[in-house]
């Protein structure tokens, strides 16, 4: 009997004794963890959102503190979901049975009476909702209130709760229905978004917005009835015009975006709920429209794409990457990233070529041949050509450079070998040159491998560092899914490629205006009101035109052509590109480029003879200044120029008659090839130049005559010269002289003359 006794004491007292020993069995942390619900985002560097991809659990989610969210939320949220929430605990018994009696009346479920803890385990738990999965619940209820504090349960429930339209929690509904954090949320929006959760499909604002509005109402009359806010306060709210953001996706810098989630794996993913990025995205949005605009003016020559990159030369941050004109335009493949994909650079390369001649014993006033010249490569013979079709002759490295001539490009990367450029190009990060040296040859000066846009970019903002170059950067700061800052390493090493005298003057060749002119014109895209250095390319075909330059500040790149591979119609880079180029370039200089380029120490500027590059003499007709790494600069004096003496010989006269006729006469000013720029504000009579010859005294000519296109314009005696007022346009220029009854002529001279 007594076994007995103690049986049914066991029997009544264990269960309940267990069941309350139960409720304090802690919630297991994983349950708890925020990373299945956290969605990833990709921000620009000043946090606007540009990209959001989807949580483990299909949704929207950014995981905040309670202090991080407007202090009306909660109030909005326990006012409509829970009113007792921080007196219960855990489950309201009073209201379970109000429920109860309430749902047998009806002979159904018209109330759940669930409260906000209940609900965070409904989430939390995915418990269905049926007679026996509430006790379960309540349970779970009871001991989530015995393991998080009621700040904890709102946090966590704040943070899962569904706001419809793929949005959980409090973060991702402000900024899906308002654009902003749920921190600046009004108290017109907090009662707005805390009316959501009850019923989220049929409270969606986009398809129900006037019944999210009545529901809005409730809850504001709610609180001030339970003097959560003032008269004032409520009639405010009720006032003010909710601002609804239209309902489509955040797909900001599509290209951009896709090449971050390129370089993370989806397990580093997993770990993250956000990325800061170093793109701008109000520069982007300004770079974009530049590109739609500017594309329009291209449709009649055959050109359908373009993409662009801007770099800050400081720090080597992508700024600004445009892949297309339109990520969804399907009939022009828009999905496809110009600025990663491989294309043919054009002449882009050249630069790099002649810094590595610099360094090898040239100098910007070196003389190259620009003659018609047969090159042997494996491939067999080859013959380059110039843009223009032409060949210029003897010419100084700087006009070489300047005009994207091909000829002395490819001599002087010849004479240093295709295997040292080809190094360069790998160590300034042209991982996209696959083959070996020998599979591209001398042509590699000319752009017959293949390249990306960002590499071309990164590889010019070396120049305008000095030298120094910087791996690019496109991430700023990464976090977890708790929001704190995690370490996301990119390479920010300095290396020196190049010295900042070499450096150096390739940017100035590359800035010069004058320098470029019988290749680009006087006022080409090129020519910028501020320091820039830029440098043009066309690949074989006209399938692709670039222009990249920089400031000390910025470094742009830019490539239009189309993704099929289909040839561009009477476009270069200078007219494909340029504009654009020019456009982008005059934007960044209202948010200051960095002035001037800085010269570095161990140059020198010398004087030389325009037409040998060595010390000028007296006979010289012209005299410009040149820059050289010191100890380079010129030792030797001209030998293009030499004064014939006035001594009466025999034999010089002989051998002089003897000359072809031509060249008994010299036009010793202008020299071939000079430009001229009418002054728009000196009144034009001034505007002169003296055209100037040089007649051997042993022919015994005492007068000249000057030809100007064809057109005699003037006869002098000794000293031969004739004054000219400057016109615009092309022109031709002849000295000739009678001896006897020849007529002896001077080779033309050609010039031109800018308004």
């Amino acid at each position: 009997m007594k076994i007995k006794k103690k049986t049914i004491v066991l029997v009544l007292i264990l269960p309940p004794l267990t069941f309350f020993i139960s409720l304090y069995i802690h919630i297991p942390k994983g349950r708890l963890n925020p990373a299945s619900m956290v969605s990833f985002r990709l921000m620009d560097r000043n946090n606007i959102l540009l990209r959001e991809v989807l949580s483990a659990e299909g949704g929207h989610c950014h995981w905040v503190r309670l202090e991080e969210i407007s202090p009306h939320l909660p109030k909005a949220t326990v006012v409509a979901e829970d009113k007792h929430f921080f007196l219960h605990p855990g489950v309201n018994f009073l209201a379970i049975a109000r429920a109860f009696i309430q749902n047998i009346r009806s002979g159904r479920i018209v109330s759940g009476a669930s409260t906000i803890t209940q609900q965070l385990v409904r989430n939390t738990y995915h418990v269905r909702r049926n007679v026996f999965s509430k006790i379960y619940e309540a349970w779970l209820a009871l001991r989530m209130e015995n393991t998080l504090s009621k700040d904890e349960i709102l946090t966590q429930y704040l943070n899962r709760v569904c706001y419809g339209n793929q949005a959980y929690g409090i973060e991702a509904a402000s900024r899906l229905y308002f654009d902003k954090p749920s921190s600046h949320l009004s108290l017109a929006e907090a009662a707005f978004l805390a009316g959501l959760p009850r019923s989220p499909s049929y409270l969606n604002p986009y398809r129900s917005f006037d019944k999210g509005k009545k529901r809005q109402r409730e809850i504001l009359e709610r609180m001030y009835s339970q003097s959560f806010i003032t008269q004032d306060e409520l009639e405010r709210a009720l006032e003010e015009k909710l601002n609804l953001i239209s309902e489509k996706d955040k797909f900001r810098a599509p290209h951009f975006c896709d090449y971050i989630l390129n370089q993370i794996s989806s397990k580093e993913r997993t770990k993250l709920s956000a990325i800061q990025t170093t793109l701008d995205y109000t520069l982007q949005e300004k770079v974009d429209i530049l590109v739609k605009s500017h594309l329009k003016t291209l449709e009649t020559h055959e050109v359908s794409n373009a993409a662009v990159i801007v770099l800050d030369n400081t720090t080597g941050e992508i700024l600004c990457m445009i892949g297309s004109k339109d990520f969804f335009d399907y009939r022009h493949d828009g999905q496809v990233n110009g600025a990663v994909s491989l294309r043919q650079p054009g002449s882009t390369l050249k630069p790099f070529t002649y810094a590595l001649a610099l360094e090898n014993g040239m100098t910007a006033a070196t003389i190259l041949e620009d003659v018609e010249t047969q090159f042997m490569t494996p491939q067999g013979s080859y013959i380059p050509q110039n843009y223009d079709k032409k060949f210029h002759g003897p010419i100084r490295m700087r006009s070489a450079l300047a005009c994207s001539y091909n000829v002395p490009a490819t001599s002087a990367l010849q004479s240093l070998g295709s295997d040292l450029l080809y190094q360069r190009l790998k160590r300034l990060g042209f991982e996209s040159l696959r083959k070996s040296p020998s599979f591209y040859g001398i042509g590699l000066t000319l752009g017959n491998g293949e390249v990306t846009l960002l590499e071309l970019v990164s590889a010019y903002s070396t120049l305008a560092r000095q030298g120094l170059f910087i791996q690019e950067k496109s991430i700023l700061k990464a976090f977890d899914v708790d929001n704190n800052q995690v370490v996301k390493e990119q390479k920010s090493t300095r290396i020196p490629l190049f010295t900042s005298q070499v450096a150096y003057i390739i940017t100035h060749i590359l800035a010069d205006r004058d320098a470029r002119i019988p290749s680009f014109g006087y006022n080409s895209p090129l020519s910028l009101p501020f320091p820039c250095a830029s440098k043009t390319g066309t690949s074989k075909d006209f399938r692709d035109n670039w222009t990249i330059g920089y400031t000390p500040r910025y470094t742009v790149g830019v490539w239009v052509g189309n993704f099929d591979g289909k040839p561009m119609q009477n476009v270069s880079g200078i007219t494909g590109c340029g504009p654009l180029f020019k456009d982008i370039m005059l934007f960044l200089e209202k948010k200051k480029s960095g002035g001037a380029f800085k010269e570095p120490e161990k140059l020198i500027w010398a004087k030389i003879c325009p037409l040998s590059g060595k010390l000028p003499t007296a006979s010289c007709p012209g005299i410009i200044e040149e820059i050289f790494i010191e100890g380079t600069e010129p030792q030797d004096s001209c030998f293009f120029h030499q004064k014939i003496g006035t001594v009466y010989n025999k034999d010089k006269l002989r051998q002089l008659m003897e000359k072809p006729l031509e060249e008994m006469i010299a036009i010793s000013f202008p020299v071939n090839g000079d430009i001229f720029k009418i002054d728009p504000i000196l009144r034009k009579k001034y505007q002169t130049i003296k055209f100037k010859a040089h007649v051997p005294e042993e022919m015994g000519v005492d007068k000249i005559e000057w030809w100007l296109n064809n057109q005699k314009i003037g006869v002098s005696e000794y000293p031969f010269s004739l004054s000219w007022n400057l016109k615009p346009g092309f022109h031709t220029i002849r000295a000739s002289a009678r001896k006897g009854k020849k007529m002896i002529k001077s080779r033309p001279i050609k010039i031109t003359v800018f308004s």
